[in-house]
């Protein structure tokens, strides 16, 4: 597969999109007219810049305007033509995309086109040249790729053919399948974008809003299998326009594009047999069955909370690393490692962030598998010097600079407690009913959500739901759920908009810390709830103005909502059961955690209880302006 990405897609000047899309992995380039203007080389030398970096140029676009012009303004189309052409021999490339005319003059008719193009097609042949042929979903003339595709027949000119854009399609409600009736000796490029579903005009939609593969709601996948079905094996490239991207980072953007791309045409290749597309083979996306476990780091007197809060929630250490000081918790299936070293991985996450979530280990049907796929889409493999008594557990670097591992039965590696840790002979009988992770929430800069979302939707086996705005007295931060078919793996992305929110204040205390909150499952919330009482702990305390309003919304029963009034739990309905949550105080840094119980089919978060929960951090915390520490 020969992989290739549009310029315009990611931010920078012309020198560093080359460098941040050779490093991601790409073939090749389609560069834009304004990246190429704006620089100060010749054609030429951007020619040989290029190529110096591994990459080719698989297309030069866009040529605007060119069909259907009458008199004068035909003749200077044409000239116009022969002046690119000259330019794109002097850059080495030889396929140049016009998308269909905007012009108010041009006038319509398939055999006038098809003319034009037949005639370019001759121009083009006498240089060495191709022309690709594109509706824009919003022509004037031509906004479908079937009419563009009985132009490019009618011309008739092996030196003239089509050119395919998923969004164009797709944003038009176009059934993809009618793709795979054109010849794949005529298509000569495929360009490839996702959006949101948004009702707004189509190229405002497409100028502000496009996203990678996997990052939206079009039907790129299907899209793919009718191009795949035709035969067709040549450039699949991303063009990509996004108010976001163009404020974001070169390298992550890139490297997003690519992870997109590969895992797409593994969806693909996988549904759609027998395609001509050479299509790296990796693992399919990895089933993951719960959270094998979260390390801490920390560090002395946050050390010291941290475990008198695990110990209030009927947590019991249970053992201790051979070789490191590292302490293991449990509770239920819920494992908890607090890494105190002084050296290594977990020592730079705490100087960085303070008390933090450092790793995140994931239960999946095959480590070394998972590894694999996740290597293969551009996550970078993570590993560290294995100590004595240590088992080497895969790894890669998950988003927001943490550390992720994957834990399988087959390979023994789920022995790692056994092995790695000695048994502090403390019993775990007198735990508060806690068993298993219900679900982890990360925070991070909303212009990252995209980012973070591809990352788990492209390696493993989740799905995303609808974003949704949360409320701060200080802002709004989108947050967005993923998880595994089954539900037994949940995370939720929150993306803070300004420092001011508390999810804002997280990053900015912990200088770009990952997990903000981990919610545990408990079977009975308000048993758990009195006994974490008995050991200690110390809910966050919620308004009686929330119970007063509770019993207003909701058929609940007077004395059930003064029990959770006196246990400050909270609680959400829906059409499919019921949820309650309660929390405790923050720690160090803003971490925190959260107890629920799920009742029959309930699969949301206790969204609207969020700004009151929030609310009520706010007044525990530092005031507002007052650094951590």
């Amino acid at each position: 597969m020969k992989t290739s990405i549009a310029t315009v897609s990611i931010s920078g000047n012309l020198r560093e999109k080359l460098a941040a899309i050779a490093r991601a992995g790409f073939d090749g380039i389609e560069i834009f007219e304004q990246d190429f203007i704006a620089d100060a080389g010749s054609p030429r030398e951007i020619g040989d810049m290029i190529r110096d970096h591994g990459l080719e140029i698989t297309l030069f676009q866009p040529f605007r305007d060119f069909e259907g012009l009458p008199g004068d303004l035909r003749a200077k189309a044409f000239e116009r033509a022969r002046r690119k052409f000259d330019t794109m021999a002097e850059l080495g490339t030889d396929l140049m995309l016009i998308c269909s005319s905007l012009h108010p003059a041009a006038l319509g008719g398939i055999d006038r086109a098809a003319d034009d193009f037949a005639e370019l097609g001759e121009i083009a042949a006498t240089q060495g040249m191709r022309v690709g042929y594109e509706a824009l979903a919003w022509g004037r003339h031509v906004n479908d790729h079937r009419d563009a595709w009985e132009i490019v027949r009618r011309a008739d000119h092996p030196n003239i053919g089509l050119i395919l854009d998923s969004f164009h399609t797709l944003a038009r409600k176009i059934d993809p399948d009618t793709i795979r009736r054109i010849p794949s000796d005529r298509i000569f490029f495929v360009q490839l974008a996702d959006a949101p579903l948004i009702d707004m005009d189509l190229l405002y939609w497409s100028r502000h809003f496009r996203s990678m593969p996997g990052e939206g709601d079009l039907a790129v996948t299907d899209f793919m299998r009718a191009v795949a079905a035709t035969g067709y094996d040549g450039p699949v490239s991303l063009e990509i326009f996004n108010d976001q991207f163009r404020g974001g980072r070169p390298d992550g953007l890139a490297r997003d594009g690519y992870r997109s791309l590969v895992a797409l045409m593994d969806d693909v290749r996988r549904s759609e047999p027998g395609i001509r597309i050479e299509v790296p083979d990796i693992p399919a996306r990895v089933d993951v069955d719960g959270f094998a476990f979260i390390e801490f780091a920390t560090r002395d007197e946050e050390a010291a909370a941290l475990t008198a809060l695990l110990r209030s929630m009927g947590f019991i250490h249970v053992g201790n690393h051979v070789s490191k000081q590292v302490a293991l918790w449990q509770q239920g299936d819920i494992r908890i490692v607090v890494n105190t070293e002084t050296t290594g991985f977990a020592n730079s996450a705490y100087t960085m962030h303070g008390t933090n979530i450092c790793d995140v280990g994931l239960s999946v049907a095959s480590a070394a598998d998972t590894e694999q796929r996740a290597v293969a889409l551009a996550a970078a493999p993570f590993s560290q010097a294995v100590g004595p008594g240590e088992m080497e557990i895969p790894a890669i670097r998950s988003v927001g600079g943490s550390v992720m591992h994957f834990i399988d039965e087959a390979s023994g590696l789920a022995n790692v407690w056994s092995v790695e840790f000695q048994p502090t002979g403390q019993s775990a009988q007198a735990d508060a009913g806690l068993y298993r992770i219900d679900h982890i929430a990360e925070t991070m800069n909303y212009d990252e959500m995209l980012s973070w979302s591809l990352f788990y939707s492209s390696i493993f086996n989740m799905r995303r739901a609808v974003m949704v705005d949360v409320i701060d007295p200080d802002g709004l931060v989108r947050s967005q759920a993923i998880k595994s078919p089954d539900g037994a793996t949940r995370i939720t992305l929150n993306g803070a908009e300004t420092h001011r929110t508390l999810a804002g204040r997280f990053l900015a205390d912990s200088f770009g810390g990952a997990v903000q909150h981990v919610a545990f499952a408990t079977g009975d919330i308000f048993a758990t709830a009195r006994r974490m009482s008995g050991m200690g702990f110390q809910p966050l305390p919620m308004t009686g103005n929330y119970y007063a309003d509770l019993q207003a919304r909701f058929s609940l029963d007077a004395d059930q909502v003064e029990t959770m009034k006196s246990l400050n739990i909270l609680y959400d309905e829906d059409s499919d059961g019921c949820f309650f949550q309660y929390y405790s105080r923050p720690l160090a840094g803003g971490l925190f955690f959260e107890i629920v119980q799920r009742v029959d089919g309930y699969d949301g978060y206790g969204g609207p209880n969020a700004p009151f929960r929030i609310a009520a951090q706010k007044r525990v915390l530092n005031p507002k302006g007052m650094p951590r520490r």
